[in-house]
Order: C-alpha cells, then structure tokens, then sequence
C-alpha cells in the first residue's frame, strides 16, 4: 500500500466522487491548466495491475490519497 497525503485545500465535497473520471476538473482547480487527465491516468495504470486507488479528505487540512496493489504471486 502507498498512502500520500498534502495539507492543501482538501478536495470539495461533491466532488469526491467524480476526481478519477477522465477530464474531470474541480471548481477550484479550473485556474490550472491542467486537462483533467492525471487522477483518471493514475487509476488506470493501477486497475491495470488490479489494484485500487481512492481518496479521501483529511481531518484537518488536505487530502488523502491511498494506492492498494496486490502480492506478485
């Protein structure tokens, strides 16, 4: 498992859900210029090696990101 965690601005409630879909920029990040590419490519790559990628918000400030990847057998 691999777990990188920041102290920004966290991520907006609403859109939790959606930050893995291709192209998806929240309201506060659109002042990027950014595609919207990077957490949908991120996912990808690990499905591909039949893991898992979630996130969540801090307690505090920030955001949470964990990446789970099987045993090579």
């Amino acid at each position: 498992m691999l777990t990188v965690a920041d102290d920004g601005t966290g991520i907006p409630p609403g859109d939790l859900g959606r930050i893995f879909e291709r192209f998806y920029q929240a309201s506060e990040a659109r002042t990027n210029k950014g595609a919207g590419l990077g957490l949908s490519i991120a996912r990808w790559i690990v499905e591909e090696h039949h893991g898992t990628v979630s996130a969540r918000n801090n307690d505090g400030p920030g955001a949470t990101f964990t990446v789970t990847l099987p045993l090579a057998a």
